[in-house]
């Protein structure tokens, strides 16, 4: 009178093993994109993802898997409706009271640093977020980039589907 004959047989799952990149085994890869007429967060949103590395299988939260990216022609992005107008970017200096400039003032001065500020904001906020930023290359229409060497692909981001 055994109770063990009754018993159904017990069940095997299979057990898979979660892939994380180390910081050796990845290959990086260079894009370069042509930033004019197109909108500055849409646009950030994509230089984001491949910076982080997300377009990828093998994306690991807590090791950079992100490639490099060059945007061309930052001084010709433009932004929906009227923010040039009413986006206003705060800062402060340390002293008492804050700094504050429209992104049009910004991008008369500086066109580059509304597109890089756009991706710094949506990157992690980590220690990590600053490396991968430095594989963010920016240059305006009138600068000619100097990473010919490292064979960029031509890539189309920021498209509406």
């Amino acid at each position: 009178m055994e109770e063990n004959e009754n018993k159904p047989a017990p069940k095997f799952t299979r057990q898979h093993k979660t892939y994380v990149a180390k910081p050796a085994d990845v290959n990086r890869k260079w894009y370069v994109v042509d930033a004019t007429d197109k909108v500055v967060g849409r646009l950030a949103s994509d230089i984001a993802m491949i910076l982080m590395g997300k377009h990828r299988p093998t994306y690991t939260p807590h090791v950079d898997t992100g490639d490099y990216v060059i945007v061309t022609n930052v001084d010709k992005v433009v932004f929906t409706g009227r923010k040039w107008d009413n986006k206003v970017y705060t800062w402060t200096t340390g002293y008492p009271g804050l700094r504050s400039e429209t992104a049009g003032e910004r991008f008369a001065k500086h066109p580059e640093k509304i597109l890089r500020e756009a991706v710094r904001r949506m990157l992690p906020k980590n220690k990590l977020a600053v490396q991968m930023l430095s594989k963010l290359k920016t240059y305006t229409s009138d600068q000619q980039h100097p990473h010919q060497s490292q064979n960029p692909e031509a890539l189309e981001l920021a498209v509406k589907k």
